[in-house]
């Protein structure tokens, strides 16, 4: 067997390899890129469940505290930001806004106990505050499965092969922000524990 054979046989068996090496890495990524918009799916419903609750809820709160127009507008301008995203980037910048804006408008019930014994805005908040619960389950899920995406394709040399094939790392993670945390620690003291305005009405 000639030398030019042999390498001949060399190469094409490295190519071989190498194209192999670069289905798997691609087939994986695949399957992870796959997991990762199925766990994004999942945050999106349950955002879009809690956009559904909050109407309601600011309708309720407009009983009471009618004055309180500023905090209004913020919570209808972000939501409607959040419902007109296209991307998950768009959406999670868009949820931060609005959990700062909700956040500012369960603090206004702790001025109103008229407010905070309504039977109905007693619901929503309950309601709200299980939704805000499923977001933190769902967000964690979805960190976690864009973490291994990105894991997976920055290793050598996933990274090469990834690049062939048009992958590239999401940085698109999903955080809690202040406004989100307050949620469902709503404290639902007795009316008349907190010095209040007069109701609007």
């Amino acid at each position: 067997m000639s030398k030019g054979l042999i390498v001949i046989i060399v190469l094409v068996v490295i190519a071989l390899f190498a194209f192999m090496q670069y289905v798997g890495v691609r087939n994986t990524l695949v399957t992870k890129n796959e997991a990762v918009k199925a766990a994004w799916s999942q945050v999106d419903i349950v955002l879009q469940r809690r956009a559904d609750l909050i109407p309601n809820l600011v309708e309720t709160v407009k009983g009471y505290a009618q004055q309180e127009q500023t905090v209004f507008g913020d919570i209808a301008k972000a939501r409607s930001a959040l419902l007109s995203a296209g991307t998950p980037s768009d959406k999670i910048a868009a949820n931060q806004a609005l959990d700062g804006a909700l956040g500012r408008l369960l603090a206004i019930s702790e001025n109103y106990p008229q407010l905070k014994s309504n039977e109905n805005f007693m619901r929503l908040q309950d309601e709200l505050a299980g939704t805000e619960n499923r977001i933190a389950v769902e967000r964690k899920r979805y960190n976690d499965a864009l973490q291994d995406y990105n894991t997976y394709i920055q290793h050598f040399p996933n990274n090469i092969f990834a690049r062939w094939a048009g992958f590239k790392p999401n940085e698109a993670y999903f955080t809690a922000t202040e406004g989100s945390r307050v949620v469902p620690k709503v404290n639902f003291a007795p009316p008349g524990t907190t010095p209040q305005p007069a109701p609007a009405h």
